[in-house]
């Protein structure tokens, strides 16, 4: 299951025009790049979950052929969150995988479907270490809480490691049992589900190449990396 339905409002304007997945790098939609590393990965039986300006993914990609895939859509009426086309996917009885479709990256999507089955997950979460700069000096204060107190340290604009998502997931079956059927839910809130339930949830770590486009700053990246992703053996069919 691709995730194609935002409006990628932090890219306006160019989102005004053309859904997320469709903005390009290089000479190819991002989706298009995405459905080329699932195809080549053996991922064959795809569906979109699609919303605004659907129409125009659906002109593009039509029932997937033209990329060695079979594509189906599902379409949202109104927004559903990141977990919310998870209710329409009870009918799957293996693990499989879903993504969000903004993404540019050299991950080996067969090698990760690998590992969750190995580790025996409910769902695992695809990620990566990211530095995160604050735009504030951060200062650690001492005392007690009066007009003034004493600065005891002062760290300017730091810079901090965090292991954040990548948005690639594989879930298993059981997964969709959490999804609410009538109301809007986001993936973080199914794991907390699954965690308060004793379920087991991983983590694949992952530390090469991964933007995702719908920050300016990595698309604008993504743009210039794309030629280096193409020739990449991982990038089977990219050129």
């Amino acid at each position: 299951m691709i995730l194609a339905g935002g409006r990628g409002t932090r890219l306006a304007p160019f989102t005004t025009v053309l859904p997320k997945p469709l903005l390009p790098i290089g000479n190819r939609a991002i989706l298009e790049v995405v459905v080329k590393q699932l195809a080549a990965a053996g991922f064959r039986d795809l569906t979109f979950a699609v919303g605004y300006l659907a129409h125009l993914i659906e002109a593009v990609f039509k029932d997937g052929s033209e990329y060695g895939v079979d594509i189906s859509y599902l379409h949202e009426a109104t927004p559903r969150g990141t977990a919310g086309p998870l209710a329409d996917m009870r009918h799957l009885d293996e693990p499989f995988l879903m993504m969000n479709g903004d993404i540019l990256t050299t991950l080996d999507y067969r090698e990760l479907y690998d590992a969750h089955c190995r580790a025996g997950n409910a769902l695992t979460v695809a990620t990566h270490r990211r530095s995160i700069r604050s735009d504030y000096g951060i200062l650690r204060l001492d005392g007690d809480l009066k007009t003034t107190r004493r600065v005891v340290d002062w760290e300017e604009k730091p810079e901090h490691s965090q292991v954040v998502s990548m948005g690639v997931y594989i879930i298993d079956p059981i997964v969709t049992s959490y999804v609410p059927a009538d109301e809007p839910i986001d993936l973080p809130d199914i794991v907390l589900k699954l965690l308060a339930d004793g379920q087991p949830v991983g983590s694949y770590g992952y530390d090469g190449l991964w933007l995702d486009i719908g920050r300016q700053d990595d698309y604008e990246l993504a743009i210039s990396e794309y030629e280096k992703m193409a020739a990449d053996p991982l990038a089977d069919g990219l050129k």
